[in-house]
């Protein structure tokens, strides 16, 4: 709780001999002052009783406004540290004073009403489940861009972690949003760039292991006895297409349809980034395409069998659902075909694409063609996988030990 105390700053005198009467208050070792409209000498001030002296003329009127304005802050403070935690003197200050900032819900609420205007579906499920958290943090109908402070953040890490169980990196992905709605709004000059806490909280990730198949894994997971036409065999064989077509997103071979295949290569646009991609097959991607290379298929057929031919996919979300489900499905089927084949990595459908990344290096391809057919935006995502095979070379030279 803040300490909220009339006092006298005698370090203010003016030329007058006067110092002026104020509001100090003090929480978490800050202090904030609040200065009110009387200044007297400092003789007629008593330290101990906080009070006018009776010498003073208008010592009974300014003793009951000096009483009058203690209780006014003192019930302002209370009201606000009982509706949200973490609440810092100069905010305190500002809802003594009358002022306040902008709203920061009101503002990630525009921002997400832009986002489902704009059809980002997984960007705006993402964000919201993100300002969630949020409201159900805070408990209070508002957010001001003021409250957020570095102390508010530290509070707010130690819920995500302790109360949530949030990982680090999950905690981090949450900042980095909330960080990206204040720069937002610094740059539309809605606050001001010292209210930015993120200028004095540094934001901390956890490396993450990515897990690759190597040449024998992926071997074993070619031959896994698997029944012809069965969804776990579609399912392995979209999973080492992948590995061998430029580590393809699963939502990229959902979408893939044979008008984007010439009989050499794969040209398409991505769906994440929307980055147009041109891929040289090699021949067992070829292979797995000629076994669903029916005489009858037409170029508008998709290749894989689990977005139907004849179903309308204009509406996004209607999308958006259908591969949220299938990519769940397939990631099923392939923890299942791992177990079948006595492989005790952790694989997902992503594995396929660390899976071409690190084999292709290893192969010698240079890292801005890797960059390249993997859609990467910028070259440091790809020299994570450099990063990898290094460390495996590192390890390898331990046989000298």
């Amino acid at each position: 709780m803040s300490t909220i105390k009339i006092l006298l700053r005698t370090s203010k005198i003016n030329e007058a001999g006067e110092a002026p009467l104020c509001i100090r208050i003090t929480k978490d070792r800050i202090t904030k002052f609040i200065f009110l409209d009387y200044r007297i000498r400092p003789e007629f001030w008593d330290e101990k009783e906080r009070h006018v002296k009776k010498s003073h003329p208008n010592s009974a009127r300014l003793n009951n406004y000096l009483t009058t304005k203690l209780m006014e802050a003192q019930g302002a403070a209370l009201k606000m540290e009982s509706a949200e935690k973490n609440v810092l003197p100069d905010k305190i200050k500002d809802q003594i004073m009358g002022k306040s900032s902008a709203s920061f819900y009101k503002y990630a609420e525009r921002w997400l009403v832009e986002l489902d205007n704009t059809e980002r579906i997984g960007t705006y499920r993402h964000a919201k489940s993100i300002i969630d958290k949020m409201k159900k943090y805070t408990g209070v109908n508002d957010l001001l861009f003021d409250h957020i402070t570095v102390t508010w953040l530290k509070g707010y890490e130690q819920y995500l972690r302790a109360k949530i169980g949030n990982k680090i990196n999950t905690v981090n992905g949450d900042f980095r949003t909330i960080r990206k709605l204040i720069r937002a709004a610094v740059s539309e000059e809605i606050i001001t760039e010292d209210k930015n806490p993120f200028n004095r909280f540094k934001l901390t990730l956890e490396k993450v292991k990515r897990d690759y198949l190597t040449e024998e894994e992926l071997m074993l997971m070619e031959l896994a006895p698997l029944e012809k036409g069965s969804n776990k065999d579609h399912h392995r064989n979209m999973f080492i297409f992948s590995a061998y077509a430029g580590g393809l997103r699963v939502s990229d071979i959902l979408l893939l349809k044979w008008k984007d295949y010439d009989g050499e290569r794969i040209l398409m646009q991505t769906r994440k980034t929307s980055t147009v991609v041109s891929i040289k097959l090699p021949p067992t991607a070829k292979e797995i395409l000629k076994a669903y290379q029916t005489d009858n298929v037409k170029p508008l057929d998709f290749v894989f069998p689990f977005l139907k031919n004849e179903d309308d996919y204009t509406d996004k979300k209607k999308l958006y659902n259908k591969i949220s489900s299938a990519t769940a499905y397939t990631n099923d089927d392939l923890k299942d075909i791992t177990k079948i084949i006595g492989l005790e990595k952790r694989v997902s459908f992503h594995t396929a694409r660390h899976t071409f990344a690190t084999r292709a290096l290893q192969k010698g391809m240079r890292i801005e063609y890797v960059s390249k057919i993997m859609g990467h935006s910028n070259i440091q995502t790809t020299q994570i996988y450099a990063k990898i095979i290094t460390s495996e070379l590192d390890k390898a030279m331990e046989v000298f030990n």
